[in-house]
């Protein structure tokens, strides 16, 4: 007769996800963007969303009371590495812990200042997480600047930023972000999820969004450059691009012109690669103004 693993066991008696809330008194933090996934069929289906997770290391961000991380260490992910800075959670995070001592490791950090190229090791690492809505756009972006060593991203997002993390061109979404992430990334957003779903609620709905990324960029540009493109197109984007990208180029008509772009066109309606152009033909005149 088979036996049932001691890990799968000890999983069996881990003590309820309010139960850890009221221990520690985990009462979420509005500082922290705290809002408590408990759900583990969502957070399992979350989990799914990432795909095989055999034998990979997973980050997650914020992991609060512990609930997507025990939907983690339920699959056959080699290892869990939790980043979060709230002491209370921490506390709680240790239960899980010491019944998974050798997959799941915390780490006390703020994860704005958290490097996962420290972790990289010769497999990349899987993120999955529930981003605290305050600081997901400044977390994602700094993700995208690592995806050397990023094998694929599930991250939750307030509804209204899966949208223009899909936005296509011409759409009131479509924006700086838009192009970044799809430039580097095949984006979707899978499934939402209703407020209700977390303690607290919050004022939104949740979208679950998945990036994959891409063998290379979908145009040749650098990521320095063309954040400064896409600032300086969208930071005025009811502008024409020729008056837009006077903060970016003292001659923007001639920049706009030799990337073969229409002077008189905005933002909202230039194509991933478009921007790729421009910020190309940018670098070539400002190495040149420089030479």
């Amino acid at each position: 007769m088979p036996t049932t693993p001691p890990e799968s066991k000890a999983k069996t008696n881990l003590p309820h996800l309010r139960d850890i809330i009221a221990r520690y008194n985990l009462e979420a933090r509005r500082s922290f963007g705290q809002h408590f996934l408990l759900d583990l069929n969502l957070t399992r289906r979350i989990v799914k969303v990432a795909g095989d997770l055999n034998n990979h290391s997973i980050i997650e961000i914020g992991p609060g009371p512990g609930g997507l991380t025990r939907a983690l260490l339920e699959t056959s992910a080699k290892k869990v590495i939790a980043v979060e800075r709230d002491e209370r959670c921490i506390k709680g995070l240790k239960t899980l812990a010491n019944t998974f001592p050798k997959r799941l490791k915390i780490i006390e950090e703020d994860a704005l200042k958290f490097n996962i190229r420290n972790l990289a090791s010769a497999n990349k690492i899987t993120v999955i997480a529930n981003l605290p809505y305050n600081i997901s756009i400044p977390l994602l972006i700094n993700w995208l600047r690592q995806l050397s060593v990023i094998n694929s991203m599930t991250l939750m997002f307030q509804k209204e930023v899966a949208a223009r993390l899909t936005a296509e061109p011409g759409t009131k979404e479509y924006g700086r972000i838009s192009v970044i992430a799809q430039w580097l990334c095949e984006v979707e957003t899978v499934f939402f999820i209703p407020a209700r779903a977390f303690v607290p609620p919050p004022k939104v709905v949740s979208a679950v969004v998945n990036f994959k990324p891409r063998p290379q960029p979908l145009s040749p540009a650098s990521f320095e450059i063309l954040e400064k493109v896409t600032a300086a197109a969208f930071g005025q984007r009811r502008k024409m691009l020729r008056s837009a990208l006077k903060s970016l180029y003292p001659y923007p008509i001639e920049l706009l012109k030799r990337a073969k772009i229409n002077p008189e066109a905005r933002a909202e309606t230039i194509t991933v690669g478009e921007f790729c152009r421009i910020a190309e033909t940018y670098r070539e005149l400002a190495n040149a103004k420089s030479s």
